[in-house]
């Protein structure tokens, strides 16, 4: 069950990215107060739903980082209810290498598939199964959790959630992103954390979302990830509303038909890809090695095209439009 580590293979080597965001030191925010490095609970002592923040589930998406040390270093507190802000994979951040900027993304294994009983109750050990064991009674007390992650390349914001109607109203109702993709039958390559317990199942309590902010190392990426936290705890009452948000966009949203997992080193796409590319049916996306991965619909929208072949990594989201 360990991924496999094979080196880069067959894609074309993109641009260097640009670095508007690095890392900082985060060895203030590692005395928590529930027992769990990096974990920080604040209760307003009135009724009101637990909400987590969760960043750094990968450790190159510095986004998240910003947007929790933001709620941290200015004392963001809770209206209502209970707020819990959680950096969740610290030990691969802190082996960030500018020279290899997407290495730290994970250790040993990829800390957002990692969320199902299999995993969490199975045998095998590493650092980022370690650490979602630590985690585990963290997401399970939430009633709401807010993933926040970045894209390897620099492509309009999108929420990423299972297909439930309480996570579609609230992504509406915060209005930003206003691109949107669900997952009818779930990720299909792993268990993500907003899958994991109550989050995962139809009759769930409460809203489990991911925010993609844009690439990884910009500052509006940093931006977005900061707007939609507050967004998403004014949503559930947490913070106050605040007058100069616009009203919410129209949406675009976009059905998770298939998540093509690498197979071979000679995975490549047929076309550079950065993301929401638009193929017709049948025609041809991407090769790996005898395998042909053809758009199964008109109006196919790729998300998340891989940036180096890894396999046993993603490939590629294959989508379709819903509106």
């Amino acid at each position: 069950m360990t991924e496999n580590q094979n080196p880069p293979g067959k894609l074309p080597a993109p641009a260097a990215p640009a670095f508007e965001l690095l890392p900082r030191d985060l060895s203030a925010y590692r005395q928590g107060n529930v027992g769990i490095d990096y974990v920080h609970r604040f209760e307003s002592g009135r009724p009101g739903p637990h909400v987590l923040i969760n960043a750094l589930t990968h450790g190159n998406e510095f986004c998240g980082m910003v947007a929790a040390a933001h709620l941290l270093d200015t004392g963001v507190r809770p209206l209502i209810g209970t707020l819990t802000v959680s950096f969740a994979n610290v030990a691969a951040y802190e082996t960030f290498d500018p020279a290899q900027p997407f290495e730290s993304r994970q250790l040993v294994h990829n800390l957002n598939r990692i969320w199902s009983s299999e995993w969490l109750d199975g045998p095998e050990d590493s650092p980022e199964l370690r650490r979602a064991r630590e985690l585990r009674p963290v997401v399970a007390a939430a009633d709401h959790l807010l993933d926040i992650h970045s894209t390897s390349q620099d492509v309009e914001p999108f929420w990423v959630y299972p297909a439930f109607a309480r996570n579609s109203e609230a992504a509406l109702a915060i209005g930003r992103p206003a691109v949107h993709l669900v997952m009818p039958g779930g990720l299909g390559s792993g268990t993500p954390v907003i899958q994991h317990g109550h989050f995962g199942e139809a009759s769930g309590r409460g809203a489990g979302m991911v925010v993609e902010c844009g690439q990884h190392f910009l500052r509006a990426s940093a931006d977005v990830a900061i707007d939609v936290t507050r967004r998403f705890l004014a949503h559930f009452g947490l913070l106050g509303h605040d007058p100069a948000w616009a009203a919410p966009e129209s949406a675009r949203c976009f059905e998770l038909l298939q998540t093509v997992v690498i197979k071979t080193p000679d995975f490549r796409f047929v076309r550079p890809c950065i993301g929401f590319e638009v193929f017709a049916q049948g025609e041809l996306i991407a090769t790996d090695g005898p395998d042909e991965i053809r758009a199964p619909c008109d109006d196919c929208t790729i998300l998340m095209p891989a940036r180096a072949t890894i396999v046993g990594r993603e490939g590629v989201y294959l989508s379709r439009p819903l509106r």
